[in-house]
Protein backbone atom coordinates (compact mmCIF):
# COMPACT_ATOMS: atom_id res chain seq x y z
CA UNK A 1 0.00 0.00 0.00
CA UNK A 2 0.99 3.64 -0.63
CA UNK A 3 2.71 5.89 2.13
CA UNK A 4 -0.12 8.59 3.01
CA UNK A 5 1.69 11.84 3.96
CA UNK A 6 0.71 13.58 7.43
CA UNK A 7 1.65 16.32 9.55
CA UNK A 8 3.06 15.99 12.57
CA UNK A 9 -0.29 17.76 13.95
CA UNK A 10 -2.68 15.52 11.69
CA UNK A 11 -1.07 12.41 12.86
CA UNK A 12 -1.47 13.61 16.13
CA UNK A 13 -5.63 14.48 15.25
CA UNK A 14 -5.83 11.16 13.51
CA UNK A 15 -4.87 9.11 16.77
CA UNK A 16 -7.05 10.92 18.95
CA UNK A 17 -10.18 9.97 16.72
CA UNK A 18 -8.69 6.78 17.02
CA UNK A 19 -8.59 6.51 20.69
CA UNK A 20 -12.00 8.36 20.63
CA UNK A 21 -13.43 5.31 18.38
CA UNK A 22 -12.15 2.95 20.75
CA UNK A 23 -12.22 3.73 24.01
CA UNK A 24 -15.52 5.60 24.01
CA UNK A 25 -18.06 5.05 20.94
CA UNK A 26 -16.98 1.51 20.57
CA UNK A 27 -18.30 0.78 24.52
CA UNK A 28 -20.92 3.02 24.37
CA UNK A 29 -21.99 1.13 20.98
CA UNK A 30 -21.81 -2.37 22.87
CA UNK A 31 -23.79 -1.44 25.80
CA UNK A 32 -26.78 -0.54 23.60
CA UNK A 33 -26.36 -3.39 21.50
CA UNK A 34 -26.91 -5.32 24.69
CA UNK A 35 -29.83 -2.91 26.16
CA UNK A 36 -31.26 -3.65 22.84
CA UNK A 37 -31.20 -7.36 22.77
CA UNK A 38 -32.69 -7.51 26.24
CA UNK A 39 -36.17 -5.98 24.59
CA UNK A 40 -36.70 -8.84 23.25
CA UNK A 41 -37.46 -9.66 19.43
CA UNK A 42 -34.65 -8.52 16.97
CA UNK A 43 -36.28 -9.29 13.72
CA UNK A 44 -38.86 -6.04 14.44
CA UNK A 45 -35.98 -4.61 17.06
CA UNK A 46 -34.98 -0.63 15.10
CA UNK A 47 -32.83 0.11 18.37
CA UNK A 48 -31.12 -3.07 17.55
CA UNK A 49 -30.66 -1.91 14.12
CA UNK A 50 -29.77 1.01 14.73
CA UNK A 51 -26.77 -0.23 16.96
CA UNK A 52 -25.34 -2.25 14.84
CA UNK A 53 -25.40 0.02 11.96
CA UNK A 54 -23.48 2.59 14.14
CA UNK A 55 -21.19 0.00 15.00
CA UNK A 56 -20.53 -1.12 11.78
CA UNK A 57 -19.70 2.29 10.84
CA UNK A 58 -17.39 2.95 13.96
CA UNK A 59 -15.47 -0.60 13.15
CA UNK A 60 -15.00 0.82 9.48
CA UNK A 61 -13.91 3.92 10.54
CA UNK A 62 -10.98 2.22 13.50
CA UNK A 63 -10.23 -0.50 10.39
CA UNK A 64 -9.77 2.70 8.48
CA UNK A 65 -7.60 4.90 10.72
CA UNK A 66 -5.44 1.79 11.83
CA UNK A 67 -4.63 1.76 8.23
CA UNK A 68 -3.88 4.79 7.09
CA UNK A 69 -1.60 5.47 10.73
CA UNK A 70 0.31 1.98 9.79
CA UNK A 71 0.84 3.65 6.53
CA UNK A 72 1.43 6.93 7.52
CA UNK A 73 4.57 8.83 6.45
CA UNK A 74 4.70 11.73 9.33
CA UNK A 75 6.48 14.48 7.94
CA UNK A 76 7.67 17.69 10.50
CA UNK A 77 7.13 20.66 8.32
CA UNK A 78 9.62 22.56 11.05
CA UNK A 79 12.42 19.97 10.51
CA UNK A 80 12.18 20.54 6.70
CA UNK A 81 14.83 22.48 4.63
CA UNK A 82 13.94 22.19 1.10
CA UNK A 83 16.08 25.49 0.20
CA UNK A 84 13.00 27.42 0.14
CA UNK A 85 11.01 25.63 -2.53
CA UNK A 86 7.54 24.46 -1.73
CA UNK A 87 7.20 21.26 -0.23
CA UNK A 88 4.60 18.62 1.63
CA UNK A 89 4.32 20.39 4.57
CA UNK A 90 5.12 24.09 3.92
CA UNK A 91 3.53 27.04 4.69
CA UNK A 92 2.77 29.55 1.88
CA UNK A 93 1.99 33.40 1.23
CA UNK A 94 0.07 33.81 -2.36
CA UNK A 95 -0.88 36.85 -4.02
CA UNK A 96 -3.75 35.95 -6.42
CA UNK A 97 -2.89 37.80 -9.74
CA UNK A 98 -6.73 38.38 -11.01
CA UNK A 99 -7.55 40.42 -7.50
CA UNK A 100 -4.74 41.19 -5.59
CA UNK A 101 -6.04 39.13 -2.72
CA UNK A 102 -2.87 37.60 -0.38
CA UNK A 103 -4.04 34.17 1.63
CA UNK A 104 -1.94 31.63 3.81
CA UNK A 105 -2.02 27.64 2.95
CA UNK A 106 -0.74 25.21 4.32
CA UNK A 107 -0.04 21.97 1.90
CA UNK A 108 -1.70 18.75 3.80
CA UNK A 109 -2.97 15.13 3.76
CA UNK A 110 -6.49 14.49 2.13
CA UNK A 111 -7.41 13.65 5.36
CA UNK A 112 -6.30 17.01 7.54
CA UNK A 113 -6.93 19.15 4.54
CA UNK A 114 -9.54 22.06 5.62
CA UNK A 115 -9.78 25.35 3.37
CA UNK A 116 -11.61 27.21 6.16
CA UNK A 117 -8.65 27.11 8.48
CA UNK A 118 -5.84 27.67 5.78
CA UNK A 119 -5.16 24.18 4.54
CA UNK A 120 -5.39 22.10 1.25
CA UNK A 121 -4.80 18.97 -0.01
CA UNK A 122 -1.44 18.44 -1.50
CA UNK A 123 -3.21 16.41 -4.29
CA UNK A 124 -5.37 19.62 -5.29
CA UNK A 125 -4.64 21.58 -8.60
CA UNK A 126 -3.25 24.39 -6.52
CA UNK A 127 -0.78 22.39 -4.25
CA UNK A 128 -0.04 20.23 -7.16
CA UNK A 129 1.22 23.70 -8.81
CA UNK A 130 2.81 25.18 -6.05
CA UNK A 131 5.32 21.74 -5.40
CA UNK A 132 8.78 22.79 -6.40
CA UNK A 133 8.26 26.45 -6.92
CA UNK A 134 9.93 29.26 -4.91
CA UNK A 135 9.21 32.71 -3.14
CA UNK A 136 8.79 35.40 -7.14
CA UNK A 137 7.36 32.15 -8.99
CA UNK A 138 4.10 31.82 -10.48
CA UNK A 139 1.87 29.11 -10.15
CA UNK A 140 -0.45 28.35 -12.93
CA UNK A 141 -3.14 26.11 -12.51
CA UNK A 142 -6.95 24.96 -13.66
CA UNK A 143 -9.91 25.93 -11.14
CA UNK A 144 -12.87 25.13 -11.49
CA UNK A 145 -13.91 28.84 -12.66
CA UNK A 146 -10.71 28.78 -15.07
CA UNK A 147 -7.13 29.26 -14.97
CA UNK A 148 -5.57 30.68 -11.82
CA UNK A 149 -2.63 32.22 -10.90
CA UNK A 150 -0.84 32.92 -8.25
CA UNK A 151 2.51 34.58 -6.98
CA UNK A 152 4.30 32.69 -4.62
CA UNK A 153 5.38 35.70 -2.17
CA UNK A 154 7.22 33.56 1.05
CA UNK A 155 7.55 30.12 2.01
CA UNK A 156 7.40 28.95 5.18
CA UNK A 157 8.11 25.42 7.51
CA UNK A 158 6.27 25.43 10.45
Amino acid sequence: MNKVPLTVNGAAKLREELQELKSVQRPAIIAAISEARAHGDLSENAEYHAAKERQSFAEGRIAELESKLSNAQIINPALLDAEGRCVFGATVDLEDLESGEVVTYQIVGDDEADIKVGKISIGSPLARALIGKSAGDVAEFQAPGGLREYELLDVKYV
